[in-house]
């Protein structure tokens, strides 16, 4: 089964993590959405996801139209992308993801300390799915 992100409204939907009981325990919400007004058709979107000791989000990809550009504010994050080395960032760290890349690993490196990422999205301002899951 597939799920995905949905932006309506300046919320980000993701049901199974928002809930306590979610195997990824994960809470993501969209903090910044604004169309870029010299780039037409383009926007800049911010997410917050923070994770709780041990949560990860399942394997992703994003938008075609997606460049991505994450920072981890708190904790470290274990993440790979397109087959490489699972990496550790660190609080200040941060890395790109091009268009249609596929995210495996997206995890709190820690099984006591919470964790949280700012990801800033530049895709195109109509695209409603800002990841699809896979389960």
């Amino acid at each position: 089964m597939i799920r995905t992100i949905l932006v309506g409204a300046g919320i980000l939907l993701l049901p199974a993590a928002a809930s306590a009981d979610s195997p990824e325990n994960a809470a993501v919400k969209v903090v910044y959405d604004q169309p870029l007004p010299n780039v037409p058709g383009k926007s800049m979107r911010g997410v917050v996801v923070e994770y709780a000791p041990g949560g990860s989000s399942p394997a992703h990809t994003h938008p075609d139209s997606a460049f991505i550009y994450a920072t981890v504010l708190e904790g470290a994050i274990r993440s790979a992308v397109n087959g490489g080395p699972v990496t550790v960032y660190r609080a200040g760290d941060s890395w790109s993801e091009f268009p249609g890349d596929h995210h495996s690993v997206s995890e709190n490196a820690s099984a006591t300390e919470p964790a949280r990422l700012l990801a800033v999205f530049v895709l195109d301002t109509d695209e409603t799915e800002l990841a699809t899951y896979e389960d």
